[in-house]
């Protein structure tokens, strides 16, 4: 079952406010059982997360390695089965550099199979989780 474009945004959004407000049984509920989502080797919280409870299971693990006061969705677009979201991490401390990144959505059946995060920069992500080591 294909998604329209504005289908998919929808489910972006949905998703995004799901995992925002810790709605897990919702988020899983949107994810493929082999859906996967990996984050590159040069960032603290490198590795594969599988299955539907990856993006909780991520996001407790981002949320208490790094202290993030804000973040800007700033567009997403969508083409056949793939979508990409443009994102801007703030931290608590105004002294670290946001973080700019996109990421890629790959959908399957209605449910979303595959997020590969591309950081613009890891540095941010780094200096922002060793504040924190060091608060």
């Amino acid at each position: 079952m294909s998604m329209t474009p504005q289908q998919i945004e929808r489910f972006i959004d949905d998703l995004y406010a799901a995992t925002g407000t810790g709605d897990w049984d919702k988020a899983a509920s949107m994810l493929t059982d082999d859906f996967v989502v990996v984050e590159a080797d040069t960032l603290p919280m490198a590795g594969t997360y599988r299955g539907p409870n990856a993006l909780r299971e991520l996001y407790t693990k981002v949320m208490g390695m790094m202290d993030v006061a804000a973040l800007d969705r700033i567009q997403t677009t969508v083409g056949g089965d793939h979508a990409v979201t443009i994102l801007i991490f703030r931290f608590a401390d105004p002294a670290l550099p946001p973080a700019e990144l996109c990421e890629m959505f790959r959908f399957r059946d209605g449910r979303l199979c595959e997020i590969k995060p591309y950081y613009f920069d890891p540095a941010p992500i780094v200096a922002a989780c060793a504040a924190k080591k060091a608060a």
